[in-house]
């Protein structure tokens, strides 16, 4: 009974975990309208990197890898930093909800396919099963079928960039998880993403805190603090405590925070087409994570 309750603890965490990384997108798209991509990009990983130094030294994180530990941390925070622009890009041009949708729904179905190719990955038939699934929720999502190659926009190239590129985060963070503790991972990234994202900041002159309102700052804050550290921090204690192969599904908690939140602030609405497509992709997920009960 006691372990049922601590799990219960853990999967409320994650859920919260979720919401507030929906969150994210419908603030990110404010704080990109109150500034640019490039100063929005530097300031939510530059928070981030500040706020994680205490929580990385309460759980008393080891700083330790090797030298391939170190190279994809290296490797990851160059991703990380261009998926950190075009995540501001992106919503800066459209809509919060569909980016949330589509990079969520999409990033697993990407991941698992460049796991088949690049690493030989077995599959069994319903994970096969689950990857064609996958593919036509994407297809659907990108609605090619009602609209063609027409996704091909500056709207959802900024996102399908950003669902293709949070699928080579994720190999190498799965990777870099066998060299080094995740925290400590999670803390090396942030920082060198800051700075990388700071090169491009600097000509848009981040430091003057006058030249942008308050708006920007409080909203790049929350996206700092709350869907950056506070969440991280919440989704590596839970996924540790749940296991990996459940947080797959978990994470289609994500576009919920951001419908909603997008569609309190902006009035955007739900495409059927986007649901259909998200709810494809969701069965997908659940039938790849599958594996290992057949």
């Amino acid at each position: 009974m006691e372990d049922t309750k601590n799990t219960t603890k853990y999967f409320i965490w994650m859920i919260i975990a979720m919401l507030f990384w929906g969150f994210a997108w419908t603030a990110g798209k404010v704080a990109a309208e109150h500034s640019n991509a490039e100063v929005s990009a530097f300031w939510r990983y530059a928070i981030s990197f500040i706020t994680i130094i205490p929580i990385v030294l309460f759980l008393k994180t080891p700083f330790k890898t090797d030298a391939i530990g170190v190279l994809y941390m290296f490797a990851s925070a160059m991703l990380t930093s261009l998926f950190n622009y075009l995540f501001f890009a992106g919503l800066s041009h459209g809509q919060a909800g569909y980016g949330g949708t589509l990079v969520t729904a999409l990033a697993p179905i990407i991941t698992y396919m460049l796991s088949i190719i690049i690493f030989k990955t077995k599959v069994s038939t319903i994970q096969i099963m689950a990857l064609s699934l996958g593919i036509v929720g994407a297809f659907i999502l990108l609605r090619v079928p009602f609209e063609g190659f027409g996704f091909l926009n500056l709207e959802s190239s900024y996102f399908l960039g950003c669902a293709f590129i949070w699928s080579l985060v994720t190999i190498i963070s799965q990777k870099a998880a066998q060299r080094t503790n995740l925290m400590f991972y999670t803390f090396v990234v942030f920082g060198l993403t800051a700075f990388i994202n700071m090169l491009f900041a600097l000509p848009h002159h981040p430091f003057d805190f006058t030249a942008y309102d308050t708006t920007f700052w409080i909203t790049i804050l929350f996206i700092g603090i709350i869907p950056g550290t506070f969440s991280t921090a919440l989704y590596f204690v839970s996924a540790g405590k749940i296991g990996a192969h459940r947080t797959g599904v978990f994470m289609f908690i994500v576009p919920i925070g951001a419908i909603v939140s997008s569609l309190i602030v902006y009035g955007e609405e739900l495409a059927l087409s986007t649901l259909i497509g998200c709810l494809f992709a969701f069965v997908a997920v659940l039938l790849f994570n599958m594996k290992g009960r057949a």
